[in-house]
C-alpha cells in the first residue's frame, strides 16, 4: 500500500465513508504514480490499488488528469509543510546551518521513506503537462522560499562561503535531494546513511570553513520524524 494518507483522517460526518473513499483513491493514485511514471498511470491500476470498482473513481475525480493534478499539487505542499513543521519544532538558538542540515534531513526522509505523494511530485514533476503543473509550481515557489531563507539566514550569519551564489547553492542543492528519489532504493542501502551523507555533503559544500570544521550535528533520527508523520497526514 502507499506510504502515506492523503490527508487528515475524516471527522465521522454522514460524509465520513465519500471521504475516506476519497482519500483511499488519492492515496492509490500517489502510490501508482510514484512507479509507473505519468505515462503509465491507469486508472484501473489505481483502482486495483484502492480496491474500487475504476468507475467510481469518476465519481470524485473527473477525469484521470484531474486525479493526477490533484497528487502533484499535495506532494509539494505536503512536502513544504513537513519541512516547515520541522523546522519550527527546532530550538531557537539552533544554527542558520544546523537548520539546513535539518531541512536536508526531512526533506529525504520524507520524500523517499515516508510519502508517496512526495515521490510522484517529484519524479512526474518533468513529465505531466504544463495545465497540469499549475498549482504544483505554486507550491514548488513557496517551498523556494523556505530554502532560499535558510540559505540566506547562513549568508548573513557567516556560515555560508563567501564564494558561492545563494541561488545557485540552493538549486544545486535541492536538485541533488530530489534526483534521490530516482536512484535510492532501500535494498541496497540505509536511508540513514544517505541522510548523513547529505547533511555532510551540504554542509562542506556550502558552509564556511568554521562552519566545516564544526561538522554536522548529529542526525535527528527516526524519533522525532516518526512522531511528525504519525501526526500530520496533510504533511504528505
Amino acid at each position: 500500500m502507499s506510504r502515506k494518507s492523503a490527508g487528515k483522517p475524516p471527522t465521522e460526518t454522514s460524509d465520513s465513508k465519500s471521504a475516506r473513499t476519497r482519500e483511499r483513491i488519492l492515496d492509490a493514485a500517489a502510490h501508482v504514480l510514484s512507479r509507473k511514471g505519468y505515462a503509465g498511470t491507469r486508472l484501473s491500476d489505481v483502482a486495483e490499488q484502492a480496491q474500487i470498482q475504476a468507475p467510481a473513481i469518476y465519481y470524485y475525480f473527473s477525469s484521470r488528469e484531474v486525479l493526477i493534478e490533484e497528487v502533484m499539487w499535495v506532494g509539494v505542499a505536503r512536502l513544504r509543510e513537513h519541512v516547515a513543521e520541522a523546522l519550527d519544532a527546532l530550538p531557537a538558538d539552533t544554527t542558520p546551518m544546523d537548520r539546513v542540515d535539518a531541512a536536508v534531513e526531512e526533506h529525504l526522509r520524507y520524500q523517499l521513506a515516508i510519502s508517496d505523494f512526495a515521490t510522484a511530485a517529484i519524479r512526474n514533476a518533468g513529465q505531466v503537462p504544463e495545465d497540469i503543473r499549475t498549482r504544483q509550481l505554486a507550491e514548488e515557489a513557496k517551498y523556494g522560499d523556505i530554502w532560499r531563507a535558510l540559505i540566506q539566514d547562513a549568508q548573513k550569519a557567516g556560515e555560508l562561503r563567501a564564494d558561492l551564489e545563494p541561488r545557485v547553492a540552493r538549486m544545486l542543492v535541492l536538485g541533488a535531494l530530489n534526483w534521490t528519489t530516482e536512484w535510492w532504493n532501500p535494498r541496497q542501502g540505509s536511508l540513514d546513511v544517505v541522510v548523513r551523507t547529505a547533511r555532510s555533503l551540504v554542509r562542506h559544500g556550502l558552509g564556511a570553513p568554521a562552519v566545516q570544521e564544526q561538522g554536522p550535528t548529529p542526525p535527528s533520527g527516526t524519533p522525532r520524524t516518526r512522531r511528525t508523520a504519525a501526526t500530520t497526514g496533510r504533511t504528505a
